[in-house]
């Protein structure tokens, strides 16, 4: 059976509530063509953004069930406390709703903003204990009451770490706000293409340096698009702890974390050569098929030579992993990042 780790989910046009557009929180064209907030927009380039047709594309590709994360444009980031509350209990709601009607197809994530930390931990309680909600989604990085952007590794976040192990929580890093946070001029889709993978790796470096993961053991964390700059810097990162000691008082080693059973990385590198150092630095069990469906930066049909699956199928064809690893990406390790939810296929 295969499972996609990292996939997600529009609402219809319909199914967003009033206020989200009137406050030009987020909304979706009633033609579907574009999505919104506030003065920003993005085309939606795959019917499968929506319920029906996400169905049947899985049907399609032979996906038996989908891990659905949270919307990145609904992190609520720099939003007024009220305002944030309303995006965040929409979506989470929505994802909710949607796991509900389909367990067979759907496992789906929560999202809290660490800025408002009372209100997260009461978001984190509602999810779990109302919502039955196991899968907390956080971004690499907030914008804080200052002003300032930290890393949700960030001490100011521990009670949300706390709050997750004791509930046992999978957890996944994923990118977004990049062109909040580097002033770039915001073209090529630079901030996608290369800042979002910069984004994960540096959540990466202080979450492994601040040694959360012995710190809160009852967690799995999973690392969006394979935490690709992260895997190519570990020699930087050692020689910057070894070189400078002065600046790592209390932190732990950069390789301290490697190889534990409790970290997992999801296959969307998109290059067979990054995908095999993934395999080599992290191994075989800590990494999950990953799909990022359906944005045309995921596994697409119709991108270039792109399908889902592929780069999984191109490390088997080139020696890299055998048939055996690529059903544990697709399967098992999902199951144990995940916590091995009741997920019933028939």
């Amino acid at each position: 059976m295969k499972i996609n780790a990292h996939g997600h989910l529009l609402p219809y046009p319909e199914q967003v509530p009033n206020f989200m557009k009137e406050k030009k929180l987020f909304w979706v064209d009633d033609d579907r063509k574009f999505m919104r907030q506030g003065e920003w927009k993005r085309p939606i380039t795959d019917a499968s953004f929506f319920l029906e047709e996400k169905l049947e594309w899985m049907d399609k590709n032979k996906i038996d069930h989908e891990v659905v994360l949270n919307l990145s444009q609904l992190y609520a980031n720099g939003v007024r406390r009220d305002l944030a509350q309303d995006m965040i209990r929409f979506q989470n709601d929505f994802n909710a709703e949607t796991q509900h009607n389909y367990r067979d197809k759907f496992t789906c994530g929560f999202v809290v903003q660490a800025r408002y930390i009372d209100d997260a931990l009461k978001e984190i309680e509602r999810c779990v204990e109302d919502l039955n909600l196991k899968l907390l989604c956080l971004p690499t990085h907030f914008l804080d009451e200052n002003s300032k952007w930290k890393s949700t590794a960030h001490e100011d976040v521990d009670p949300i770490w706390e709050l997750a192990d004791h509930y046992n929580l999978a957890i996944e890093i994923h990118p977004y706000d990049a062109p909040k946070m580097i002033l770039l001029e915001d073209r090529n889709w630079r901030f996608h293409l290369v800042w979002m993978c910069a984004q994960t790796a540096d959540h990466f470096h202080m979450y492994t340096l601040r040694n959360l993961p012995e710190k809160y053991p009852d967690t799995r964390v999973c690392f969006a698009h394979g935490n690709q700059f992260g895997q190519m810097g570990l020699g930087r990162r050692k020689q910057g702890y070894e070189g400078r000691p002065d600046l790592f008082e209390g932190m732990i080693h950069p390789e301290e974390n490697h190889h534990r059973a409790d970290i997992f990385f999801d296959t969307l590198v998109h290059d067979v050569y990054s995908f095999r150092l993934l395999v080599e630095r992290q191994g075989v069990d800590q990494i999950v098929a990953g799909l990022d469906d359906p944005y045309p930066l995921g596994e697409m049909e119709g991108v270039g030579e792109c399908y889902p699956g592929k780069v999984i199928d191109d490390a088997v064809k080139m020696g890299f992993i055998n048939e055996g690893d690529k059903n544990k990406m697709w399967h098992d390790n999902v199951l144990r990042w995940l916590g091995k939810p009741n997920i019933n296929f028939t």
